[in-house]
């Protein structure tokens, strides 16, 4: 219908918006560790994806947003007019981290990235049947003739158009394991109900009222503090509370062992190797693979993700290294750049009580993350920026102020 000119806020929307129409999406989550089934008992004890679960509660969660489509409010007509045309949806899912817990892989592995990539292929396969089976019941959408579906494109088929486009630059595992033949069938006799089905949206508040992680994300920390308008939460990881109680390991110096390194194993010696790499924290993770998860979730996925980018010390390169790789495996958005700030409050106090102010793991350097959104603002507001050293920045700054000639041009300084 149009050029995507952005996403929403939270990266996960890609919808056009033109003079006639504002895009609208409906937002819903799985609870995809919900639907882990068990299998053995003991030592033996397995869990996997219980798909037929899985099926019957998309099949529902279709149908939900698609109703919300009818009975929502609209604030303004173009909305509405959009909406009521397109009738796109974005159904996602959260709890992805408890799942790795449950299947004892570490989300640093090929173990946790082919989860990734069977995971979010069952689910868009299920929601994209669903929606061919709302089509055959309420009709297609009105906007469906000459639409990718209508030319038996499917989501996975658009890696091969944007290589094309690109002339190559694109390097994504494209394996499959459901029959995607039937659906293409079922789309070409019934059409879709809607234009859209599948976002990963953030779920930071429903997550935490569920008690799984949040989206997509591997765990921030293994035990901090949550604040809300009801007070403060002390949060821990109860996987790995049972873990260690199971290894006579949960006790009064391992809880302060926690509270002194944030939450981290990685210091704490007594902790097995397999129990700190399966608990690494977000900022202990390489991005690297974060983004090769996403990358298998994105191939199936008709809108976007919305994938948050942990650093526990950003550099130029790294940077450089992070976002290529994103553009590279074909994803289409990411969320924040989230960093450790480049001094932290020490765990002790000075003769004089004072608590002395050192580096932190991820070095000196390291942008904080209040610092990310206020570079840009910062150029026209105060003059020149200092940039921290770790940005290994190999050429001239520019060093206009307000008020020289050329600033009101430069597009850096915008």
């Amino acid at each position: 219908m149009g050029v995507v000119h952005s996403s929403n806020l939270c990266t996960e929307i890609t919808l056009n918006t033109n003079d006639h129409e504002i895009a609208v999406c409906n937002l819903g989550s799985v609870n995809l560790v919900n639907h882990m089934k068990k299998s053995g008992a003991g030592e033996t004890l397995r869990f996997e994806l219980d798909c037929p679960k899985l099926q019957a509660t998309i099949r529902t969660a279709m149908r939900m947003l698609d109703n919300v489509i009818d009975i929502n409010y609209y604030a303004v007509a173009k909305a509405r007019n959009s909406n009521l045309k397109h009738r796109p949806v974005g159904l996602g899912i959260m709890g992805f981290q408890d799942c790795l817990h449950l299947l004892r892989k570490p989300y640093a592995s090929n173990e946790a990235v082919e989860f990734a990539d069977r995971s979010m292929e069952a689910v868009c396969y299920y929601a994209y049947w669903a929606s061919t089976e709302l089509a055959q019941e309420r009709g297609r959408y009105a906007s469906y003739a000459g639409s990718l579906w209508d030319r038996g494109i499917l989501p996975q088929d658009t890696i091969r158009l944007l290589r094309e486009e690109r002339g190559g630059y694109v390097d994504v595992d494209e394996s499959a394991t459901l029959d995607w033949d039937a659906l293409r069938t079922r789309i070409r006799q019934h059409g879709m109900r809607n234009s859209n089905c599948v976002a990963i949206a953030p779920t930071a508040t429903i997550s935490n009222i569920v008690g799984v992680s949040a989206c997509i994300e591997p765990s921030y920390q293994n035990i901090f503090v949550k604040s809300n308008l009801s007070g403060e939460f002390t949060v821990v990881n109860e996987y790995l509370v049972n873990d260690l109680k199971a290894r006579n390991l949960w006790d009064e110096v391992m809880i302060s062992d926690l509270k002194y390194f944030d939450g981290s194993l990685s210091r704490i010696d007594r902790v097995p190797p397999e129990l700190r790499s399966l608990y690494a924290t977000a900022f202990e993770i390489d991005t690297s693979w974060v983004i090769e998860a996403a990358a298998r979730r994105q191939k199936w996925i008709d809108q976007a993700q919305s994938l948050n980018i942990y650093m526990g010390g950003a550099s130029g390169k790294k940077l450089d290294d992070t976002y290529k790789l994103a553009w590279q495996r074909g994803l289409k958005t990411t969320y924040y750049l989230r960093t450790l700030a480049a001094t932290s409050a020490e765990k002790s106090t000075g003769k004089g009580g004072e608590l002395n102010a050192v580096s932190a793991s991820g070095g000196a350097g390291a942008m904080s993350a209040s610092t990310n959104a206020g570079v840009g603002k910062a150029a026209a507001n105060s003059g020149p920026i200092m940039l921290p050293a770790a940005f290994d920045i190999a050429g001239p700054v520019c060093m206009l102020k307000p008020g020289d000639a050329g600033f009101e041009d430069c597009e850096a300084c915008q």
